[in-house]
């Protein structure tokens, strides 16, 4: 397994993307088809803001990938994914590495990761490498016509989910 600097949008790679939107919409209970062309936008879009990305390869093909987003000297992990057959192996750890060679790179102890509150298994991984800490809340307003499936509790507060 390889880590790779990407410097350009491949349709391999876009897959993968789709493939991440197509998770985090299952977490919501949303049953959609991943759209390659879109992810392949969606990471030059990435590039073109100046985002390091990574892809986790397996001789020439790619098992994974990460997106970060720096605001110096805090590393953020934009997205980071693994395709399903290959969980569980050095894919991610590899990933996490990199990030966080990164943050090193910037005097810094620490990635910071947005993660979706229902992906046990991301939660599981980070909290396996010592990230352990609630650093913030994205709030908002629900959007029209949505309909929380859940709530969840966050010290002595509920959130609409």
């Amino acid at each position: 397994m390889r880590i790779v600097k990407i410097e350009s949008a491949v349709p391999k790679l876009g897959g993968l993307v789709a493939d991440f939107r197509v998770t985090l919409r299952a977490f919501k209970g949303i049953v959609s088809r991943p759209d390659a062309a879109s992810g392949t936008e969606e990471l030059q879009e990435y590039l073109d803001a100046g985002f390091p990305v990574y892809a986790a390869m397996d001789g020439e093909i790619p098992v994974g990938y990460m997106v970060c987003k720096i605001e110096e000297p805090c590393v953020w992990v934009e997205q980071i994914y693994v395709i399903p057959e290959r969980r569980g192996g050095d894919a991610a750890e590899k990933l996490l590495e990199e990030a966080e060679q990164i943050a090193k790179g910037f005097g810094e102890d620490t990635l910071y990761f947005y993660v979706h509150p229902n992906n046990d298994r991301m939660i599981s991984f980070l909290r396996k490498h010592g990230y352990t800490v609630l650093n913030l809340l994205e709030v908002r307003k629900p959007y029209r016509n949505e309909e929380p499936a859940q709530q969840i509790e966050v010290g002595k507060n509920k959130f609409d989910y």
